[in-house]
């Protein structure tokens, strides 16, 4: 299973999310589950998309994403967890 981020370099609240994430990830309980971060300034179709949304996160099933609630940054690893249940990870 992914979860996707969309994120862009130099962005604080990116990057703390993805240090929670992969926090969260380390645990065995999400062993299945792959962290894959993608820069939107490599694409202009992410770019556009997401250009004042990041950090975005997205569960991809079946080839198509669905889009998370965006957690707080001030949102512990442990909620973080707890909402990743939530959405079936």
């Amino acid at each position: 299973m992914h979860l996707i981020l969309y994120a862009k370099p130099g962005c604080h609240l990116c990057e703390g999310l993805q240090e929670k994430l992969e926090q969260c990830l380390h645990q065995e309980d999400f062993a299945g589950v792959e962290l894959v971060v993608r820069d939107i300034t490599t694409r202009e179709d992410w770019f556009a998309a997401y250009e004042y949304e990041i950090p975005v996160l997205t569960k991809e099933i079946e080839g198509k994403e669905q889009i998370l609630p965006r957690p707080s940054p001030r949102t512990s690893p442990r909620q973080l967890e707890k909402l990743l249940r939530k959405y079936g990870f």
